[in-house]
């Protein structure tokens, strides 16, 4: 299931349910909300493993997966990703909206099919495009509230969009061998750094530009605002530390994926305490 990437998932989904509710959610409905995506993202990441179960295997980071080690099969892990998907609909269907449920089904449907088959092996933009199924965890959590969304859920659909790709791009430079080995065109393994770099700045930018947005559209006080420009402050000096001549290269790439977590935790954080505190 991959829980460690779905706690990034939930991590939007929580301010997305406040910043609609404009205050706490009921926890019924936190909870049901939460567990749900958690199935549905995991249904999406159980299925993404039956897909590239032999690309797993070639790639040192992904190798002890349960399905590439051998540990089950390719039939119990679609039946596994199957039931929970499943379930996460049920969930989604019984305890929140209509529009909940139909964008859970998006989710899942869109990483593994556009992104898992469609992209991932054919264009080093894959994650750009591919990523938009992660960044439905923030309409989802609005949708769940409210059954609709607004321009306050399509603009922090639009930070996360804008982190997925330096986020991910910084974490496929330490791994650019074992993408290369199985055939993945990320762009560390396609591109030069320098055309990585910028790549890096644009999305970076517009993050900072769309967060900033989030702030402003959602009518959080000044000093959330001031927060948020300096969190991407920092997250430019990180960027601004991957100089493509350095014996630090792929320690500076790290340096910026363990940030963009930080980054989007804290900004997560920000937008809940920032909107209670207004409520």
């Amino acid at each position: 299931m991959k829980l460690r990437v779905v706690e990034l998932l939930l991590v939007t989904t929580l301010p997305a349910m406040v910043l609609a509710q404009q205050g706490l959610p009921s926890l019924k409905l936190t909870i049901a909300t939460l567990i749900g995506g958690t199935l549905a993202a995991g249904s999406a990441n159980a299925f993404n493993m039956v897909i590239e179960a032999d690309s797993d295997k070639l790639m040192k980071r992904t190798a002890k997966r349960p399905l590439a080690a051998g540990v089950i099969s390719e039939t119990e892990a679609t039946i596994f990703a199957t039931i929970i998907g499943l379930l996460s609909i049920a969930l989604f269907q019984i305890f929140t909206t209509p529009l909940a449920t139909l964008l859970s089904f998006i989710a899942i449907a869109f990483y593994v099919i556009i992104y898992t088959i469609a992209l991932k092996k054919r264009t080093p933009q894959n994650i750009v495009w591919g990523g938009a199924a992660g960044c439905m965890p923030a309409l989802i959590g609005w949708a769940a509230v409210t059954n609709s969304l607004s321009i306050t859920a399509w603009s922090f659909f639009l930070v996360i969009f804008f982190w997925t790709p330096p986020h991910f791009w910084a974490l496929a430079i330490k791994y650019k061998d074992d993408y290369a080995a199985a055939n993945i065109p990320m762009l560390p393994v396609v591109a030069s750094k320098s055309h990585l770099l910028r790549q890096m700045w644009v999305y970076t930018i517009a993050m900072i530009a769309s967060s900033v947005a989030l702030i402003f559209n959602a009518e959080l006080q000044n000093w959330a605002m001031l927060i948020t420009v300096l969190l991407g402050l920092v997250f430019a000096v990180q960027l601004r530390d991957l100089d493509e001549k350095s014996d630090d290269y792929e320690k500076a790439a790290g340096r910026i994926f363990q940030w963009s977590i930080s980054y989007l935790s804290l900004f997560s954080v920000v937008l809940v305490v920032a909107q209670l505190l207004k409520a």
